[in-house]
């Protein structure tokens, strides 16, 4: 009878260990999620989640407080959105997609769009003005052109005399 009871009790405790472990794995990538869309304030150009200076005064205490937000509940979004009033934009590692922020995505797609277009019509005018010109030297073929030489030579010495 000991050992029905200790078959279940086993599981069980495997089970919620396990529940326990996925839970904190989970906490653990929502927050080097969120370490990854927030710019280090120290200067250094990185992510709070890649900041590599030791004790930086700024990636520990936003990991820290990070955590914190996080085990109190709050979503991915809730988090961001309490930096970005604590900070301001410059917090974002990308900027938003509102407002005069979206041109930062739009303008690069757009010059690229537009060089683009100037490359194809320059190279369209260089090729119809290589076509003019080879027109024009094979319009009057050597047999014609001896032709109509002496036609002008003619009308030349009429005028003349």
């Amino acid at each position: 009878m000991a050992r029905l009871i200790s078959w279940p009790l086993a599981a069980t405790l495997s089970l919620a260990a396990i529940a326990a472990g996925t839970a904190s794995w989970g906490a653990v990538a929502i927050q080097t999620e969120i370490e990854e869309e927030l710019t280090c304030q120290c200067g250094c150009g990185l992510t709070v989640h890649r900041c590599n200076h030791v004790n930086c005064p700024s990636a520990i205490p936003l990991r820290k407080e990070i955590a914190g937000l996080i085990g109190q509940g709050l979503s991915r979004e809730e988090v961001l959105d309490h930096f970005r009033r604590k900070y301001g934009e410059k917090i974002l590692s990308a900027p938003t997609t509102r407002g005069f922020n979206l041109t930062a995505w739009v303008a690069p797609f757009l010059a690229v769009l537009l060089a683009s277009a100037f490359v194809v019509r320059v190279a369209a005018r260089w090729r119809r003005r290589e076509r003019v010109r080879e027109p024009a030297a094979a319009a009057l073929p050597e047999t014609h052109g001896g032709e109509l030489r002496a036609k002008l030579e003619e009308e030349l010495d009429k005028l003349e005399t």
